[in-house]
């Protein structure tokens, strides 16, 4: 067996070509579709990052704003930085850029951002939604790996879906969107006594930790579904003169391939998915401060 890779590069421009058209349409009808996001510092990986957000966003006609803030800023200075966002009725998405520097608490700052713009679904009160089945905005991540598995064409219903790693913002939202789907969780952290048993009892398996080879080909049933969110760094072998660094996930992909029946690219498979949720809740924030649609989808 061999496993059919989700193209999450494929999936990604598709959903885009979907979020430009409806935002052209909004934007017709007068209905600005902009996104403020929020750096403290200077840091130069966050602002390459922002810059790529400014692309993305471009690509299907989303407006883009970034707010620098001294690395001095104090949590008022942050926090009357988001007030003003919230109200401002142009601005219709807000993005906090993380980690912030010493001294701001991130939880307190995302816990200002109103709700029905807070594009990475991070505000406490959105993550309560979710357990109440009730999303207005999801994380992205999280609902990167939902569109990724939906897209191989296996139902969730009744599916066993093992999740190794259980952060606040991928593995704990997504068991939750899972479950709603009728799905049967388990939900693994360090504490978990037996991972690769759980795993081997899965119909699908996301792994979302951030350590090489964590997901082994012994961990994973013949005919699994494996989602890998892991994002990691390791020097390349060199070969012929080569070497470096490469970006490689938590599975060990060449010998899980061999088993899976379908499984995701690092990169390539969530990374671009991930974008372009954010991207599809920009969308959605619009909508909802616009009155286009309800929080509660009433």
């Amino acid at each position: 067996m061999s496993a059919k890779l989700i193209d999450g590069k494929s999936l990604a421009a598709k959903l885009r070509e979907t979020i430009a058209a409806e935002v052209a349409q909004l934007k017709a009808a007068g209905k600005p579709v902009r996104l403020a996001a929020i750096l403290v510092g200077a840091n130069p990986a966050a602002l390459v990052y922002a810059e790529n957000q400014k692309k993305s966003a471009a690509q299907v006609g989303i407006d883009f704003e970034l707010h620098q803030l001294p690395s001095t800023a104090s949590e008022i200075d942050l926090h009357n930085t988001i007030k003003l966002l919230n109200y401002n009725t142009q601005v219709t998405g807000i993005f906090l850029h993380s980690p912030l520097p010493n001294g701001l608490d991130l939880q307190t700052a995302q816990y200002k951002i109103d709700i029905l713009k807070d594009v990475e679904g991070v505000n406490p009160a959105n993550l309560g939604h979710v357990v109440y089945g009730h999303t207005i905005i999801a994380p992205c991540t999280a609902l990167a790996c939902v569109e990724l598995i939906d897209s191989t064409g296996i139902p969730l219903q009744g599916a066993n879906v093992t999740i190794v790693g259980a952060s606040r913002i991928v593995g704990r939202p997504l068991s939750l969107l899972l479950t709603e789907r009728n799905a049967t969780v388990t939900l693994c952290h360090i504490y978990t006594k037996d991972t690769p048993v759980a795993c081997r009892n899965a119909d699908i398996v996301i792994v979302a930790v951030g350590k090489p080879n964590l997901l082994l080909a012994d961990h994973v049933k013949p005919g699994a579904v494996v989602i890998d969110v892991g994002i990691n760094r390791v020097k390349a072998p060199i070969t012929g003169g080569g070497g470096g660094d490469k970006t490689v996930g938590d599975v060990d992909f060449e010998n899980v391939s061999k088993l899976a029946s379908h499984i995701t690219p690092v990169p390539g498979g969530v990374g671009p998915m991930t974008v372009a949720m954010l991207l599809k809740n920009t969308l959605r924030a619009a909508k909802l401060v616009h009155r286009l649609e309800t929080p509660f989808g009433h």
